[in-house]
């Protein structure tokens, strides 16, 4: 059974950085498409970034949210079993509960999230 495991988030000033994690465990994260996404208060969940598998078409690539391209990288750490979300340029809007998912075989797996606040 895949489980998935958010953390690094964090209140963070306007301009700075954090890096999330999502851990995988059960299963290798490698195997998944994994995708992160966010929700704001009062605001339906967004589709943030999501990396592929090398065995995708796309070989691995990362995409992004228009709103986030530049400043998040998604990455992985085959070792660690984990994906990086690394956020940077942070602002305001970017303030959600943030929570990473794969899917396989009709089943949805997700994280229960981990909270950036940025706030000056």
């Amino acid at each position: 059974q895949l489980r998935l495991v958010e953390s690094g988030g964090a209140l963070v000033q306007p301009g700075g950085s954090l890096r999330l994690s999502c851990a995988g465990s059960g299963k290798t994260l490698d195997d998944y498409t994994i995708g992160w996404f966010r929700q704001a208060p009062g605001k339906e969940r967004e589709g943030v970034s999501c990396i592929t598998t090398s065995f995708d078409d796309d070989d691995g690539s990362a995409h992004y949210v228009d709103s986030v391209k530049g400043r998040f990288t998604l990455s992985r750490d085959n070792a660690k079993n984990t994906v990086y979300l690394q956020m940077n340029s942070l602002k305001s809007e970017d303030t959600a509960v943030y929570l990473c998912h794969t899917v396989r075989s009709g089943v949805n797996y997700w994280g229960r999230g981990t909270q950036v606040t940025v706030s000056s």
